[in-house]
């Protein structure tokens, strides 16, 4: 690996001292990421413009090469990372030059530095200091005898130290002493050392964590870590974070370091000249650095480091697993009579319209120790034919199998599936503000039976409304970063709903507010017009709404679906700045827009080539087709009902051996869990999953997938489950 000030040479190689820090910022985010100039430089352009990311990548194809939403995002995380260094650059030059310091050399390597960490090795030195072992020994004159020691040349040591004895520095030793201080610190501070530790670390460090005497009992969870020890670089993100929250709960003493031979070795080859006097000495000062500063500093820094990577890994399968749940398949606007199950305070039931609007609410008592069941079918009866329901919703809460039980034992007359939804969250909901704002007059388990309903009709738009923390799709979600957390799920929310597209004239506001380019403000503004003006019936109503203006409209038009519109377009992914092109397709072929939605002949006539322009590509034209041919798909697939085994309903019921359906509730890095409907999720571990090596579970299974496992083990005690998948 190439030395830091060599790095710093080939970096002004390519990006020439006059140029100025934007355009440099956009070569390394070049040279990074594998992509051309003009793509970053457009990207960046948009962004400052106030264009979103989903916009960006669906619309702007031209400008950035038909970068995805993962791309436009890397770009724009990458170049704020660069922002960040260079407000902490100015710091660090400012600093230097007050201390008169400041030589041309050291302000180029500043400028040329690529990262925090280089920034922060170069200021190190002359970042200003509490009082130190070495600045004690400067106070005392003993730098010189420092400076003479390096150069390794004097073969005693003891003579050189009697000329600096004075009141403070009686004996030979304590200047001796002073001069190895001075040198510990300055080995600690210097570029080179620093970077060659830092390369050891990165290859050969081991992360350990040993139980803090006297918590084995209270540390009980933390067991599996009471003796622990692996390789960094090969130490799985929810490991590390397992151990640093052990050390955060103070039940584990945790460390990282490579061996310290190896590391004094490596110093040894960089600073030590020879066999004199003045060189043992080097050594010795080279020991206590790394002992006493070198190795602290750098074991804080890989710390961060591994917990910035696990945060990252924990983060990127959340939100995958986010955008599983938020993609789920939808019923669609039918009809629905939702479940909310309980024992003791009863089954809440609910019926919804194709809308999701509540039209009636009741509560059953078919459990114990009531044990109502008929009457509690001749009330689910008489609901599904006063509110001609379609479809049932059961949630897999408490009393969920019991119910599904009962529904399933039910003979309706005619096809009505029953469907078990999945009501993580949905007492998070129930008790929210947004729920008290759509249901003032009901009570928690109104929503909540609501809640259900309206999952199993449209997940995403159910779901917008509640924390995604509260979903239950994560782990070690307290434990990471949460600003970083929160973006990361927020950009999610966002890139999942403007995927679908949203129906203008029926979204809720929380729906709304995740378009491109609406926000809170508007979302409530489009709602606000939609209750005095009635429904919208154009794209172009739009621009009726209070604050939305045409930079506004841009964003989020191409995302707001209008069934049953005046042009055929608007309920289609067709931005309206588009229009024209299709109509003059249709122009062309002497026929209307509908004509082309409807005949496929037609648009296998139109020749794409004639309709480039400078703004609209062979990409943007390729768009417009496909979506001519499926105007506003939903992307989404079908969701399919779901039964569990019949006889099969507690833990106790679980035999190793036995052969279960099951759904998928999470994915992890080291595995998923399946409900197989005995209350307590199972944990298929990822070298169960296949008959072959697995990377990643996300391989293997999706989130609500339906799955066929076998039962491996099952510990009623600590209510844990292993299933596997092998055939």
């Amino acid at each position: 690996m190439r030395r830091k000030s060599e790095r710093a040479s080939s970096f002004c190689r390519y990006y020439p001292a006059n140029m100025d820090m934007k355009e440099r910022h956009i070569a390394l985010i070049c040279e990074e990421l594998a992509l051309q100039e003009n793509q970053v430089r457009n990207t960046l352009e948009l962004l400052a413009d106030g264009a979103t990311i989903p916009f960006i990548s669906r619309y702007r194809k031209e400008a950035t090469g038909s970068l995805d939403e993962v791309q436009v995002a890397a770009v724009k995380s990458r170049y704020e990372k660069l922002l960040e260094l260079d407000k902490r650059r100015e710091t660090v030059l400012r600093s230097i030059e007050e201390q008169g310091k400041l030589t041309d050399e050291l302000k180029r390597q500043i400028e040329d530095a690529k990262s925090i960490p280089d920034l922060e090795d170069l200021y190190l030195p002359f970042r200003p200091k509490r009082k130190t072992r070495a600045s004690v020994a400067r106070g005392r004159g003993l730098e010189p005898l420092a400076l003479h020691l390096l150069e390794q040349k004097d073969d005693d040591v003891a003579a050189a130290a009697q000329k600096f004895l004075t009141d403070e520095v009686p004996a030979a030793e304590d200047a001796l002493q002073g001069a190895r201080d001075i040198l510990a610190e300055r080995i600690s501070e210097d570029v080179r050392v620093r970077d060659a530790i830092r390369r050891l670390f990165a290859g050969t460090a081991v992360i350990t964590s040993k139980v803090i005497k006297g918590k084995e009992t209270d540390g009980e969870k933390y067991r599996d870590y009471f003796d622990f020890s692996e390789p960094l670089k090969r130490c799985p993100s929810h490991r590390v974070l397992a151990v640093l929250r052990g050390k955060e709960e103070a039940f584990l003493r945790v460390g990282i370091e490579p061996e310290q031979e190896k590391a004094l070795d490596v110093l040894r080859r960089l600073l030590v000249k020879g066999h004199t006097q003045a060189a043992q000495q080097v050594e010795e000062a080279l020991r206590d650095s790394y002992k006493r500063l070198l190795q602290p500093s750098i074991e804080t820094e890989f710390e961060a480091l591994a917990k910035e990577k696990a945060d990252d890994e924990a983060i990127r399968v959340f939100a995958d697993n986010l955008r599983q749940l938020l993609l789920a398949s939808p019923l669609g606007q039918k009809n629905v009579l939702a479940i909310d199950p309980g024992f003791r305070t009863g089954c809440k039931v609910v019926c919804l319209d194709a809308q999701g609007n509540l039209v009636h609410n009741e509560t059953i008592y078919p459990h114990q120790p009531q044990g109502e069941v008929a009457t509690s079918k001749r009330k689910i009866m008489s609901l599904i034919d006063a509110y001609k329901i379609e479809a049932i919703a059961i949630g897999n809460g408490t009393a969920g199998r019991e119910t599904e039980r009962l529904i399933r034992s039910m003979a309706f007359g005619r096809d009505l599936q029953a469907f078990v939804v999945n009501e993580s969250g949905a007492s998070i909901y129930s008790a929210s503000a947004v729920a008290r704002e759509e249901f003032p007059d009901y009570d928690v388990t109104v929503r909540g039976a609501v809640s259900i309903g309206r999952r199993l009709m449209d997940p995403l738009a159910e779901l917008v409304k509640i924390d995604p923390k509260s979903i239950g799709v994560g782990q070690y979600q307290h434990d990471v970063d949460q600003n970083k957390l929160k973006t990361a799920l927020d950009t999610t929310v966002e890139s999942c709903v403007n995927l679908v597209g949203v129906n203008i004239n029926t979204a809720s506001k929380h729906l709304l507010m995740y378009v491109s380019g609406v926000g809170p403000q508007l979302a409530q503004n489009i709602i606000d017009y939609r209750k005095e003006n009635g429904v919208f019936l154009s794209r172009k109503a739009l621009k009726k709404v209070p604050r939305m203006g045409d930079k506004a409209f841009e964003q989020c038009a191409g995302f707001l679906r209008i069934p049953g519109a005046e042009h055929p377009l608007d309920n289609s992914a067709v931005h309206p700045e588009s229009y024209h092109i299709v109509e003059q397709m249709a122009t062309d072929l002497t026929a209307s827009v509908n004509d082309l939605l409807k005949d496929e002949n037609l648009r296998r006539q139109v020749r794409l080539d004639s309709y480039v322009t400078d703004t609209a590509g062979l990409p943007t034209l390729t768009d417009i087709m496909q979506e001519l041919a499926k105007p506003g798909l939903d992307p989404r697939s079908k969701v399919k009902a779901f039964e569990f085994a019949q006889d099969v309903h507690r833990m106790e019921d679980l035999k190793p051996g036995m052969e279960l359906p099951g759904i998928v509730t999470n994915i992890t890095n080291f595995g998923c869990f399946v409900d197989v409907g005995v209350k307590q999720d199972g944990l298929v571990h990822i070298s169960q999953l296949a008959d072959r090596y697995v990377a990643h579970p996300s391989e293997v299974v999706k989130l609500n997938q339906h799955v066929k496992v076998r039962v491996l083990e099952v510990d009623t005690a600590r209510r844990r489950i292993s299933f596997g998948m092998k055939k």
